[in-house]
């Protein structure tokens, strides 16, 4: 399942998988004024572990998270867009392969961005993080994108 709506047009679901890929590419990018722009006045992030960082963290951490040289491979897979009203849910997951000590570390974690529009523009009101167990791993027929040493991969279609 790639998306669903509910009592929106597609287009709706179009623009949020279009905000969804900035949102990946600002982190990708370290693109902070592109990301800035992305987010709700009261947004907060909350991280797998349970901890909560306010808009400002939360930028501030953005501007370096992303080294291409320890994050060799990241994708965005298993995309899913619900609208209710006003709200939408963007859920995906990201697979990430990060170069430690010379070792090569696979995970996934699942994200789900909480977005509100307001006067014509959605904006992101919270970001969850959540690790996900290798059995729960989405497949590779679901990957949106993929970037390798950052930078976005070409897709065939």
């Amino acid at each position: 399942m790639h998306s669903a709506t509910v009592s929106r047009p597609s287009t709706v679901v179009d623009e949020l998988r279009a905000i969804n890929a900035r949102f990946i590419h600002n982190f990708v990018t370290s693109d902070v004024s592109s990301h800035d722009a992305l987010l709700h006045h009261e947004f907060i992030n909350i991280w797998p572990t349970g901890q909560r960082w306010d808009r400002a963290s939360y930028l501030k951490y953005w501007a370096t998270a992303f080294d291409p040289k320890v994050i060799i491979y990241w994708d965005v897979r298993d995309e899913l867009i619900t609208v209710i009203g006003d709200v939408a849910l963007v859920r995906s997951t990201n697979k990430h392969i990060r170069r430690l000590d010379g070792k090569d570390v696979t995970g996934m974690t699942m994200y789900t961005d909480t977005y509100l529009h307001e006067n014509g523009v959605w904006t992101c009101i919270q970001a969850q993080l959540t690790a996900v167990a290798p059995e729960h791993y989405p497949a590779d027929d679901t990957i949106v994108s993929v970037y390798i040493d950052g930078k976005l991969q070409p897709r065939g279609r």
